[in-house]
């Protein structure tokens, strides 16, 4: 607990719902109230925890792949959906009314790399894209073990190149882009930004990681400290060594808890509290920050594993989607 509460002096934005540490100024009883959880937040994790996680007795990839390749459809009324191939790459367009189609969001979905689907985030995306008032792109990335890294990676790559010269109306050059994703997608949301940085490429504005897996040696404490009501810390390393196989597990572009964030644009990162990786997404901001890197990091008091796409929207879903909205706004180039 004391590795956690110093860890937390890096947080760098005020947060509803959110711990939230401001280095410049003590805290306050106001800032204690921002930090209550809802009530119906309280009630959701209750219900959670009644749950056995994913992974808790057994790896059901099957299971896991029919229930994360389910499609879902926006709960936002008037949603533009336009489905598109980049090269071999399903995509889909998410644009809720009044976006302007020249901000672009790349979204990469969670999965563990070997399930998810753009298909199953629509909701979500359709909720950045009325908040942020931006496009959303969904690629179905390759996944693992039939795909193993870097193939996905790849996919986002060139995905991002993509959107930098391509909207949902056809080709025309983006104001801005944007990348986010959560859980494995957190982690190729930090993997696309230092590859495209590496590769000499057009960067986007900002990332956003929700989540992020970001360290395959297993070093961060909550993968053995925090009961994660979604999915049990026994199922990580058999995603990596689907991910991976033999490769190095500290490549920063596997592991981005050991690259070098120089060059690299604004990040915002959120992260629950009641999650395992917790400390992975404590851990690369902390990095991120050291070289230089501006850091948002939000870890959301009595929240869990990807909690802004839970439908209905619990409110502090709905407040961090906010953030994200506020977030690209601020990075939008005037």
């Amino acid at each position: 607990m004391k590795r956690f509460a110093s860890s937390l002096s890096l947080i760098l934005v005020f947060a509803v719902g959110a711990f939230a540490v401001d280095e410049s100024r003590p805290q306050t009883k106001a800032a204690d109230e921002q930090r209550k959880v809802s009530p119906e937040g309280v009630a959701y994790l209750q219900r959670l925890q009644k749950r056995t996680p994913f992974g808790t007795t057994d790896f059901n990839m099957k299971a896991l792949r029919r229930g994360m390749g389910t499609r879902r459809e926006p709960t936002i009324k008037g949603v533009k959906l336009v489905r598109l191939m980049i090269g071999k790459i399903p995509c889909e367009w998410v644009v809720a009314k009044g976006a302007d189609p020249d901000v672009r969001l790349l979204y990469l979905h969670g999965g563990g790399f070997v399930s998810g689907s753009g298909g199953y985030y629509l909701p979500l995306a359709a909720h950045i894209s009325a908040a942020a008032k931006c496009a959303v792109l969904l690629p179905d990335y390759r996944l693992a073990p039939e795909h193993p890294f870097p193939a996905g990676l790849d996919d986002c790559v060139a995905a991002h190149k993509w959107i930098t010269t391509n909207g949902p109306s056809g080709p025309g050059p983006a104001k801005a882009t944007f990348v986010a994703g959560d859980s494995a997608g957190g982690n190729l949301t930090l993997a696309t930004l230092l590859a495209l940085r590496d590769r000499r490429m057009t960067l986007p504005a900002g990332g956003i990681p929700l989540s992020p897996t970001t360290d395959w040696t297993f070093k961060s404490e909550s993968l053995k400290t925090v009961h994660d009501p979604i999915i049990s810390a026994r199922t990580m390393p058999v995603f990596r060594d689907h991910y991976l196989e033999k490769k190095d597990i500290r490549n920063p572009h596997a592991s981005p808890v050991f690259g070098n964030y120089a060059d690299i644009p604004p990040l915002l990162i959120q992260v629950g509290e009641h999650e395992m990786l917790r400390d992975d997404a404590i851990r690369v901001a902390k990095k991120a920050r050291s070289d230089g890197n501006q850091v948002k990091l939000e870890v959301w008091k009595g929240m869990f594993h990807v909690f802004q796409s839970h439908e209905p929207l619990l409110p502090e879903a709905r407040q961090s989607i906010q953030h994200i909205a506020n977030f690209m706004r601020a990075n939008v180039p005037k």
